[in-house]
């Protein structure tokens, strides 16, 4: 994978095939790192992201059969469910409820 830049609109598809979850946080990161300094867009699909991944996006956009489940602030989607009537519980990890 190779970045080239400047541009003001990133598009990543499924960016983490065959990367452990330590490697994926360190790219995710250094990319929030990059889209915040050079005010830029990042749009990435991810499978199953790990807690700490999924902690930094901004905006999450979560999808079901091509519809279009929840589009907002990653801190807000949990609200959202909740008042649609599906809670977390306790012990599980925000990413894996959402995707459930």
């Amino acid at each position: 994978e190779m970045l080239v830049g400047p541009a003001r609109a990133f598009f990543m598809d499924e960016i983490s095939n065959g990367l452990d979850s330590s490697t994926m946080f360190k790219i995710v990161k250094f990319l929030q790192h990059m889209a915040h300094v050079m005010d830029t867009a990042m749009v990435m699909t991810l499978l199953q992201p790990s807690a700490e991944t999924f902690e930094l996006f901004d905006d999450v956009i979560l999808l079901c059969q091509g519809k279009i489940l929840y589009q907002g602030p990653r801190e807000k989607a949990l609200d959202f469910f909740e008042l649609m009537g599906f809670k977390c519980p306790d012990k599980m990890n925000v990413p894996d409820f959402l995707l459930e």
